[in-house]
């Protein structure tokens, strides 16, 4: 027969964990059994040593001691000896609760020692076995289910009658009550005397005669039926702050034991609850203590008892004391691994460790729905095994909270996933796990009873989705596939349980066993070695759902967050002056025109009052319109998933940003500012990284705000997408309206159609975020935010810069009659000069050097607009160069030279430092060019513009890099080629009319030979100015023809005569280029066969002006018949004075030649312009074979 050994609950306090011990490997019986034991926490008093009694002690008589208190008990009181009542129905969820850490991961099972010891002995035994199983994670929960207490419940409270008739139809027909016999607790009452006589080592242990006859042969005191029952907690009786406060002790949710140990035998690991009395001192370290009644043999259940007592708590001895009748008789000790060979009492501890592996393995395989309550039943005398899902029955036949485990495991799930969340330690690949648990914690809960644990879950499983990094790669989020051996799927859960080896399947079972989930046909199956394994790896697969994008991670997010926000709000008392809004009526987003926006004035009020409102943060007068009072558990998770949907918002605007969906970005943002303006109105002080994170919803509704202005060619798309609104957003957004009115951020987030308007709003939206890092002292925490926004508010106001700097340009176009400036050209000035210096100012701050560059840059092109502006209106035939012109050409030069100050150097960024000097030297040109062309001779003397002119020309040449290979290397070819055609020609000019000093005359003959030759070969370089090239050349023909009306003898002129036939020679190049075009012109005309459109003069495939070369052809056929007659006309004189040379001759005769073809060719006027241009070609080629000395400048 079985004897309990002592049991009794733990005093509720926690005593100081015993040192844990380490157990060894225990050889047993040839078999090698690997057992080892770590106590997690006991509440026992230090080991006392047992006092051995007497011989003829009479055990029926109390001691003097007896159900009293005693030092040596320690905290557990009188109830470790005197109440050995059974563990309480959720003895396992106690312990689960107090070591949260093992559950779902290490542990394969938690429970108490009497459930794991009743488990291995079903294959020996015939008494019946009820148990409750749970599993969480890869944990299985064991408790007793006593369907004896249950059912006598059923019948005073009307609860479980479901199971009551289950069990009565298919299992136990004729069911009734049995009642424990006189045997039973006489048994219970002399264990317990016997334990109190042992403890009182001091050898007072007086036998006291009773007075009353109550203890008998009635229950110990306190052991009543009434006691027993009061265990079962009533369903619904579970509170929803147990979630809040983890030691609540709820009935039958305390860990009662006076130890619980963490036992490894073999390879599984198990969480047990153990209220077995331990003895020590002296010899023996420690000892269990047991009576026995010498007439009665010890069997093998007994034996296996007492061995795996000893094992779970690591007692090497085991010390037996034997009554007759009560009169204690002899004491034996035995060592715990010679407890399997006793006599009567042989088995083998290899069967125990396949019993126990072969049934963890079917409760494995079979119990793998989480949250569902498991019914592992054997009738008394049965051999047949059967394990029932109560979850599934239940719900066939009633409400689910019918079965009080529910509040227990779904409490635990959420427990569970807590603990892994906060572990900081955890990778992703836990999220799975997490969000399983709490997947099946919600499936257990319902919305009115448990609205804190929904909304707290909720949460959590938003939690599990990042955020935080909106422009990473989804896929590095997640693992798909990579946590298979942490977690379990549900997927998996709706497999057909079978097992390779057929040990339980439904198909041959009679039909009353339908109902089960899985049967053990013969219990002597469970000693057969690896007869079950677990079809459901330990850690079976359960991937994190895979997001293919942002949009679809942050969906799941907000859908999370609307279910905890509608349990907050279920919650909260309705108050009789909320508005009654529909969830499923769209909340109208306002549209903005610009008839109704008041401009940048309103904005400014409204800015103003926004600033005012996050000032007054530290008074704290903020509350909620639903009533919700500050501190509740509602209050602080309405802020929790208020701020979450704000960060979903922001990620998703973010995302649409990137997919220049801006219509949707700014309906994002609104939804995401909407849900901080919410977030206002309830938290009195705000976090600072929720103000920094303000600050980038702020910064990009900027953002937004701009790219809006930029593509205003859209606007009719962005605002559909703008306007749409998903039913989800919709009840988010009914929420938030149970707290605020949401319009805090309106100013910056309505969609207008005026640019002004747009980029104003988007200025306020950076300079409040700016304003924020300011006044709550973020700046220095947040550098690189506060650079981020300072780089934004300087780009921002450059570009409202130029929007006003682009509307005085138009208004300057438009300006024909009036030739004075404007007022509003003077007040659009003033506003995109105060934007530049304001956007200056802020890229300076950041030591922005490039920025700011181009912010100085820019402003240099205002002032080039101011001074064009100056200009009097044109066909004026008085018009000169006027002074305020020069001012504002000077005050451009001085911010270009301001910007290239500030680069410092081309390496810092070498495509702005060129862009600078460009408009640097094309200022200096416009200014030199007006100067030269409306030359101010009213205020100036010439010789003093002319000194001007040559000034700046050069200063333009000196920032005009004609070296560095560019894209801008042509232009800058073109315009230094320009400069000196320029100044080779005003020096020429200066040369025809200046009289007198000849050393200057001298000086600046030379001077325009030199910038002639220049500009010959800049143009020379370039394939597209056959025109410019021309033009020189002539000038340089009418230079040398100048030169030679000076001259006197005949053989300088002649000289001179050749020098400009070189000249003339060289252009042959240029008509090549011309013919070129007029060639590909002419192919061009007779493909598309369609002449009427070539008759535009200037229209040719490059561009070439036809109009110029007709003008150009007519002036040096007309020079070059000049030349020609004139070398004639000097070779025939010097011939007959005094004989030419051979070479003389060859030279006269050519010239002749040519001029008489020429001369006849201009005759023709029926030539077309490609056939003048080919016959001026050949002319040339006729002339260049001469070699004449050359002229000097070209040398």
């Amino acid at each position: 027969m079985e004897e309990p050994c002592g049991a009794g609950a733990a005093a509720p306090l926690r005593g100081d964990a015993e040192e844990p011990k380490q157990g060894s490997v225990l050889f047993l019986g040839g078999n090698e059994v690997k057992s080892s034991a770590v106590v997690k926490y006991s509440s026992a008093p230090p080991q006392a040593a047992f006092a051995r009694l007497q011989e003829k002690t009479d055990l029926k008589l109390p001691p003097a001691n007896w159900l009293r208190e005693s030092a040596k008990l320690g905290p557990a009181g009188t109830t470790i000896l005197g109440n050995s009542k059974k563990s309480k129905p959720f003895s396992s969820f106690g312990m689960a609760y107090d070591f949260i850490d093992s559950v779902g991961n290490d542990v394969d099972v938690v429970s108490d020692s009497e459930n794991i010891k009743k488990l291995l002995k079903i294959p020996y035994s015939k008494s019946h076995v009820s148990m409750a199983v749970h599993r969480i994670g890869r944990t299985l929960l064991l408790d007793e289910l006593d369907i004896q207490e249950l059912f006598m419940r059923s019948s005073q409270t009307g609860d479980w009658t479901w199971l009551k008739e289950f069990y009565q139809r298919l299992i136990d027909q004729k069911w009734q009550r049995k009642k424990k016999s006189k045997e039973h607790w006489y048994q219970k009452a002399i264990l317990s005397k016997f334990l109190y006589y042992s403890i009182n080592g001091d050898g007072a242990a007086q036998p006291v005669p009773s007075t009353s006859k109550q203890h008998q042969g009635g229950p110990v005191a306190g052991e009543s039926d009434e006691a027993g029952r009061a265990s079962w907690p009533a369903p619904f009786e579970m509170p929803s702050s147990l979630s809040e406060d983890p030691g609540a002790s709820n009935q039958g949710l305390k860990n009662d034991f006076v130890r619980n140990i963490l036992w490894t035998f073999e390879d599984i690991h198990m969480l047990v609850g153990s209220n077995m009395p331990i003895f020590g001192g002296g010899r023996y370290p420690a000892v269990s203590l047991r009576l026995r009644d010498n007439n009665k043999p010890i069997n093998v259940l007994t034996g296996i008892d007492y061995w795996l007592d000893n094992l779970i708590c690591n007692v090497p001895e085991l010390v037996m004391c034997f009554h007759v009748n009560g009169i204690v008789q002899k004491y034996e000790m035995i060592k715990t691994e010679d407890i399997p060979n006793l006599e009567n009492s042989n088995f083998s501890t290899k069967v125990i460790k396949d019993i126990a592996q072969n049934i963890l393995s079917f409760l494995k395989s079979n119990c793998t729905k989480e949250g569902h309550t498991y019914w592992l039943f054997k009738a008394s005398g049965s051999d047949i095994v059967k394990l029932y899902d109560l979850t599934t029955l239940c719900e066939e036949t009633e409400d689910k909270y019918q079965n009080p485990f529910t509040m227990p495991v779904a409490i635990l799930l959420y427990k569970v996933a807590c603990n892994m969340m906060l572990k900081k330690n955890q990778n992703k690949k836990h999220y799975g796990t997490i969000r399983t648990l709490l997947l099946n914690c919600l499936k257990l809960l319902d919305n009115g009873r448990h609205p804190q644990i929904i909304a707290s879950a909720n949460y959590m499983l938003s939690e599990l989705f990042q955020l935080d990094e909106p422009k990473k790669e989804d896929s590095a989020d997640f693992p798909i596939n990579g946590n298979s051996d942490e977690s379990y799927s549900e997927e998996e859960e709706e497999m057909p349980d079978s097992d390779e080896n057929g040990s339980y399947s439904n198909s041959s079972d009679p039909p009353d066993d339908n109902k089960a989930v899985a049967i053990i046909k013969s219990v002597g199956e469970l000693s057969v070695p690896e007869k079950y394994k677990s079809v459901h790896r330990i850690r079976p697969s359960c991937a994190f759902p895979v997001c293919h994008g942002t949009e679809e991670r942050c969906r799941l997010v907000l859908n999370h967050v609307l279910e905890g926000l509608k349990s907050v709000d279920s919650s909260v008392k309705k108050e009789g002056d909320l508005p009654a809004a529909d969830p499923s009526t769209p909340i109208p987003l306002k549209y903005e025109d610009e008839s109704t926006s008041g401009g940048p004035e309103s904005l400014e009020k409204q800015m103003a009052l926004f600033l005012d409102k996050m000032g007054s943060f530290q008074k704290g007068k903020h509350s909620s319109q639903s009533g919700m009072i500050p501190g509740s558990w509602q209050y602080k998770m309405k802020l929790q998933l208020i701020l979450k949907s704000s960060r979903a918002y922001y990620v998703l605007s973010d995302a649409a940003m990137v997919l220049q969906k801006y219509g949707r970005a700014l309906r994002y943002i609104k939804l995401a500012l909407q849900c901080h303006d919410t977030y206002c109105c309830l938290c009195g002080s705000m976090l600072p990284e929720v103000l920094v994170f303000l600050c980038q919803c702020l910064t990009l509704c900027g953002d937004i705000q701009l790219m809006l202005a930029q593509n205003a060619n859209n606007r009719a798309a962005y605002l559909e997408e703008y306007n749409y609104q998903t039913k989800e957003d919709q009840e988010i957004l009914h929420s938030l309206h149970r707290e605020s009115r949401c319009q805090g951020f309106a100013w910056a987030t309505d969609l207008s159609t005026d640019l002004e308007y747009q980029l104003s709003v988007s200025c306020k939206c950076y300079e409040a975020a700016y304003e924020i890092l300011l006044f709550s002292n973020l700046k220095s925490q947040n550098p690189e935010q506060h650079i981020q926004v300072l780089k934004r508010m300087g780009n921002i106001r450059n570009e409202i810069g130029v929007f006003y700097m682009n509307q005085a340009a138009a208004v300057q176009t438009e300006r024909v009659v009036s030739k004075n400036v404007s007022t509003t050209e003077q007040q659009l000035w003033k506003k995109s000069f105060s934007c530049f210096e304001e956007g200056i100012q802020n890229f300076e701050s950041i030591d922005d050097a490039t920025n700011a560059a181009l912010l100085l840059c820019n402003t240099g092109r205002l002032m080039r607009i101011c001074a064009q502006a100056h200009c009097a209106a044109e066909g004026d035939y008085k018009r000169e160069f006027s002074p305020e012109e020069a001012l504002y050409y000077n005050k451009a030069i001085d911010y270009y030279l301001k910007a290239l100050r500030s680069l410092g150097k081309r390496d810092v960024h070498p495509a702005v430092w060129d862009s600078v000097n460009w408009e640097l030297s094309t200022t200096y040109f416009t200014m030199a060019t007006l100067q030269q062309d409306y030359a101010p001779l009213s205020r100036k003397a010439q010789e003093q513009i002319e000194k001007e002119v040559s000034e700046a020309m050069m200063k333009s040449l000196k920032y005009c890099d004609v070296d560095t290979v560019s894209d801008r290397q042509p232009l800058c070819q073109y315009r230094a080629a320009t400069i000196h055609h320029r100044l080779a020609s005003m020096y020429h000019s200066c040369l025809r009319n200046q009289v007198g000093d000849e050393h200057l005359r001298k000086q600046h003959r030379v001077l325009a030979d030199l910038h002639y030759s220049k500009a010959v070969r800049l143009f020379q370089l370039l394939k597209d100015a056959p025109c410019e090239f021309l033009r020189v050349q002539l000038e340089r023909v009418a230079f040398a023809e100048f030169q030679m009306a000076s001259q006197n003898s005949s053989a300088g002129k002649l000289k001179t005569l050749s020098g400009a036939l070189d000249i003339m020679t060289k252009t042959r190049g240029a008509f090549q280029l011309i013919r070129k075009d007029l060639v590909a012109e002419s192919e061009q005309i007779s493909k598309d066969k369609s002449p009427a459109e070539s008759m535009s003069v200037n229209d040719s495939p490059a561009g070439l002006n036809k109009e110029e070369v007709l003008k150009l052809l007519g002036i040096f056929e007309s020079r070059m018949s000049f030349l020609l007659l004139q070398s004639i006309k000097l070779l025939t004189s010097s011939k007959k004075k005094i004989g030419g040379t051979n070479e003389e001759e060859a030279v006269l005769k050519t010239n002749k030649q040519v001029y008489s073809l020429l001369l006849r060719a201009t005759a023709n006027k029926g030539l077309s312009l490609l056939e003048r241009t080919e016959l001026i070609l050949n002319l040339l080629d006729q002339l260049a074979p001469r070699n004449t000395e050359g002229n000097p400048g070209m040398q």
